[in-house]
């Protein structure tokens, strides 16, 4: 059993978007910590979600921390325009752009949190050359781009390497997982680390009433 805060941030892909704001506010006063908004491109991921516009008018119904990963190439250009629109945490691939330390200093000119996301062929040494400038660790336990696919277990041993960095680091950096995260696989990712879970399905299944239970189901593990 940790000791570490488990953080709960559902990602709005699960959500019903013909009432996005509703839903957005009703898991809000569920609980969670964070609100996940997955970007993608149709480029560097094979899908497409939503830009800019969406998140700045989520922003009007929620105070909490908007964690916002860019699942698109070139990232760079669009920093400035996600801040804008009210992001709290950027995160990024290593693979979307050739030089990642000067992504994570724009994101944090712009104002925002850095996060790093690693795929799950994307190895545990990609981090070690920023590590110290990183507020957010994210590890993918499937491959980028659909909702509701099944829990790579290999990343399990990548949660429990990250988990030892960050403590080596001394420093306070989020370590976030998402893909295939339900009841189960949660309680198994903060055993190995984790301490804050991204979850789709999971967070939103059964409507409104149940989102609360959702939340309290998924920290269990904790």
């Amino acid at each position: 059993m940790t000791t570490r805060p488990i953080k709960i941030a559902p990602s709005i892909l699960a959500a019903d978007f013909s009432r996005l704001g509703e839903e957005v506010r009703a898991i809000d006063k569920a609980g969670a910590d964070y609100i996940h908004l997955d970007v993608m491109d149709g480029h560097f991921v094979p899908n497409i979600s939503f830009g800019p516009s969406v998140i700045e008018s989520l922003r009007r119904c929620t105070d909490k921390i908007f964690d916002v990963h860019l699942m698109i190439a070139p990232v760079d250009p669009f920093i400035e325009a996600f801040a804008r629109a009210g992001a709290d945490i950027i995160t990024f691939h290593p693979e979307a752009g050739p030089h990642g330390h000067r992504t994570i200093q724009a994101i944090k000119a712009a104002g925002c949190r850095a996060g790093l996301s690693l795929n799950p062929g994307t190895p545990v040494a990609t981090v070690e050359p920023l590590i110290d400038d990183l507020d957010l660790l994210l590890v993918m336990t499937v491959n980028p781009g659909f909702g509701g696919q099944a829990f790579i277990e290999t990343g399990l041993k990548k949660i429990a390497a990250l988990r030892d960095m960050i403590d080596r680091s001394g420093r306070r950096i989020d370590l976030e997982v998402d893909g295939g995260i339900n009841f189960e696989t949660a309680a198994r990712a903060i055993d190995a680390g984790a301490d804050v879970l991204v979850a789709g399905t999971a967070a939103f299944a059964g409507g409104p009433d149940r989102y609360a239970d959702n939340i309290a189901g998924l920290r269990g593990g904790a």
